[in-house]
């Protein structure tokens, strides 16, 4: 249910009602409205009519039932769309459109400052990395863990660029989360709930990728996950599905940026890089995704792709990458957002 409070309407009357949710044995989450507040309340589906009593209550406009079964993930529970501070000035969900761009995985100092540098130079103001790699072959390159974390580290301080790199494990969360600007959930991680909830608990910016095999509902019902135990600070991608198809790394879900932007309030950003598997199909992805309506994108760049531990193949050159970026600029504009 979502409890619409009056225009007006003061802490007092606010405190009330949360606490009268609590007694009927629902979780009362706050949404500060620019003119107004409005509560949701979750818990047990079974019992919520007895939330409409709380129509009687001072300060109260209104009682609506969220159909979705995504409650807090919902457009209807909040008309104005998130934005999520990830810090060092960045903003996800804004007119600013926001590139992520860097590595797949962090190799050594040389590569991850080297790529910083280009990156931010092209326009990038979030540099992406991963420390811990969850790899389809176990004896694939796994990552540095924390030595990459404090690679990551100093890049960051070389450059001013804030920081998203990958948890796999939730024992490692708290970890990663001491070094991160934004804690990055994997495909593979997409449905892993125990990770869910401890980033929820964490309450630092979370990039949730969809799964290959993900259905938008799934996808939401995972960001619940995280905004249940109270984190509001989700960012979600799209990066691919699975399909019949093979000349591409995986199917780019192009229509799941407006169908998310028109069921969420909460950001939406494309990773062509995946979804293609192909660094010379990259940039066309990239421009298809700002024309459809998406707040970023996450791009993955190597100085030298022959030679990268993972994913080489789809990682466009710093010279690539500032031509994309430099083109993107166009596509910017006429979707009314800034880059």
């Amino acid at each position: 249910m979502i409890i619409v409070m009056k225009q007006g309407a003061g802490k007092e009357e606010l405190k009330k009602v949360t606490q009268r949710i609590v007694e009927l044995g629902y979780h009362p989450h706050v949404i500060h409205g620019e003119t107004r507040n409005v509560i949701g309340a979750v818990g047990d589906e079974r019992g919520k009519t007895v939330l409409q009593s709380l129509e009687t209550l001072p300060g109260v406009e209104s009682v609506v039932p969220i159909l979705k079964p995504y409650k807090l993930a919902s457009s209807e529970v909040s008309r104005v769309r998130t934005v999520v501070d990830v810090g060092r000035g960045v903003k996800v969900g804004g007119k600013k459109l926001v590139v992520m761009a860097g590595p797949c995985a962090v190799e050594n100092e040389e590569q991850i400052v080297m790529t910083a540098r280009a990156v931010k130079e092209a326009g990038a103001t979030v540099l992406r990395g991963g420390a811990f790699k969850p790899r389809t072959s176990p004896y694939s390159f796994q990552g540095l863990e924390e030595d990459g974390l404090k690679l990551l580290d100093t890049a960051r301080e070389e450059t001013g660029l804030a920081i998203v790199t990958e948890v796999v494990n939730p024992k490692d969360a708290e970890l990663v989360g001491r070094y991160a600007d934004i804690l990055q959930v994997g495909a593979r991680n997409v449905q892993n709930f125990a990770l869910l909830k401890v980033l929820g608990q964490l309450g630092k910016p979370v990039l949730l990728k969809r799964g290959m095999s993900t259905t938008i509902q799934e996808f939401l019902m995972s960001a619940e996950y995280i905004l249940s135990e109270g984190n509001r600070q989700v960012i979600l991608c799209e990066r691919g599905i699975r399909t019949f198809e093979t000349a591409t790394r995986n199917t780019l879900d192009i229509s799941a940026v407006p169908v998310l932007k028109e069921q969420t309030h909460l950001p939406v950003i494309v990773d062509p890089s995946h979804a293609t598997g192909h660094a010379s199909l990259v940039p066309s992805m990239s421009y298809a995704a700002v024309a459809a309506g998406c707040d970023g994108l996450i791009v993955e760049v190597h100085p030298d792709p022959e030679k990268a531990a993972s994913d080489g193949p789809q990682s466009l050159r710093p010279d690539d990458f500032m031509r994309m970026m430099t083109k993107l600029k166009e596509f910017a504009k006429v979707a009314e957002r800034e880059l």
